[in-house]
């Protein structure tokens, strides 16, 4: 191999910057030497098995099980669920798989280590930025949905929402430190890619729209909620989410950003408190699916009954599997079973614009579209990774939208 080539191929492979470049803040837990390189040796096998092991999966499905199954059935897959049998029996995609799943496992040992050690001073801190708030509203009557409740999402102890503590910030600050693992960068310095995104979407197709009032559905920690919140320093917003340690959290962190206009509120989502056409832009990100085909419905007839005449819904999620090839709506379907994502297969097989329409929106107003991923220029520029986009966690996510 030249000595060109060689520079070439370290610079496609060079991986993911240090977990100690993450964009820090008052309320990011503090990692010891030990812990900080864990989270970068994880990233960095992340990054292996996403660019080096996970195309030979393709290559064992064209070489190898899709000729076996075309002599064996006479005909090509049907869909994702006809390939699952056969590619599941393979060393290979199983070594693949299990790699994958130890990695999310071994992400979430190490944060959650890293934040309950801390946790005390967190919940103080926490408590500091969020004392005579009028900002944040917890309701501790909620009753949560099943969604949220019944699995483990992301292999996280206790989802997004177990208290282990009074006050707690656990789950959200263990998210906020450990993200990066998973996406190894790509979604920028501060994990607010998807945010950033949207808004680089609304100056290309709607310079001059200038909502009033926003809503951020299933905000979480607040990563895309901040970004647009600075852009629209003067707006009413309200962002909404079931877990109130997300919400602590949020609340602390984007204050300690200068972020002081965002009311963070505990609410189901599928039945708000808004009167009618209270929004002029309502946004969902990344958010659908972790809910259910039930609660799509439901939010999504919310969203069309809060926004005003003339107002906008936008989502950005992970790419459909309508038209998509079946191995490749099948290699995207991994989270669903192996994650603890149990509706991520449903979502993905809905028509979103045939859900939006059943919600109440004009057709003629729907559309799909892509969000480009926007990502500071000195901050996890790996062309390796760009090459091997983790199930569409790459340059651009999928969106969904309509006017109202």
């Amino acid at each position: 191999m030249s000595a060109t080539t060689r520079a070439q191929r370290s610079a496609q492979t060079a991986g993911p910057p240090p977990w100690t470049d993450v964009g820090r803040h008052a309320m990011f837990p503090e990692g010891s030497h030990d812990e900080a390189a864990r989270f970068s040796y994880l990233a960095q096998l992340n990054h292996f098995v996403q660019t080096e092991v996970f195309p030979g999966n393709r290559l064992l499905w064209e070489k190898k099980v899709r000729p076996a199954f075309v002599r064996e059935q006479g005909r090509e897959p049907a869909d994702r669920h006809e390939i699952g049998p056969w590619m599941q029996r393979e060393l290979y995609y199983q070594t693949w798989g299990n790699l994958r799943r130890n990695l999310m496992e071994m992400r979430q040992e190490n944060g959650r280590a890293l934040v309950m050690r801390q946790l005390d001073d967190l919940v103080e801190r926490a408590r500091g930025f969020n004392a005579g708030t009028d900002r944040l509203k917890l309701d501790p009557a909620l009753p949560l949905p099943d969604y949220l409740t019944t699995v483990d999402i992301h292999c996280m102890p206790g989802s997004y929402h177990a208290e282990v503590v009074p006050d707690d910030v656990s789950p959200a600050a263990n998210y906020d430190a450990g993200t990066f693992v998973i996406t190894a960068g790509i979604t920028g310095r501060f994990n607010d890619g998807g945010g950033r995104a949207i808004l680089a979407w609304l100056d290309r197709h709607a310079p001059d729209f200038r909502p009033r009032r926003i809503l951020d559905v299933g905000c979480g920690l607040g990563l895309n909620t901040v970004p647009v919140a600075r852009r629209y320093p003067d707006a009413e917003i309200y962002a909404v989410d079931a877990a109130a340690p997300m919400l602590r959290y949020a609340h602390a962190r984007a204050k300690s950003f200068g972020v002081d206009g965002v009311h963070w509120i505990q609410a189901n989502a599928e039945a708000l408190s808004f009167p009618d056409g209270y929004f002029d832009l309502a946004l969902v990100t990344t958010f659908w699916h972790e809910t259910s085909a039930d609660a799509v419905r439901k939010i999504l007839a919310e969203v069309k009954r809060l926004l005003r005449p003339g107002g906008l819904h936008l989502s950005l999620e992970q790419p459909t599997y309508r038209g998509m090839d079946p191995y490749d709506a099948f290699i995207r379907d991994w989270d669903g079973p192996n994650n603890n994502e149990p509706f991520w297969g449903g979502f993905h097989d809905l028509n979103a614009i045939d859900e939006m329409v059943r919600a109440g929106f004009d057709r003629t107003k729907c559309f799909e579209t892509q969000y480009q991923g926007q990502i500071e220029a000195d901050f996890a520029k790996d062309e390796g990774m760009d090459q091997g986009k983790d199930f569409g966690r790459g340059g651009s996510w999928y969106g969904f939208g309509a006017w109202a």
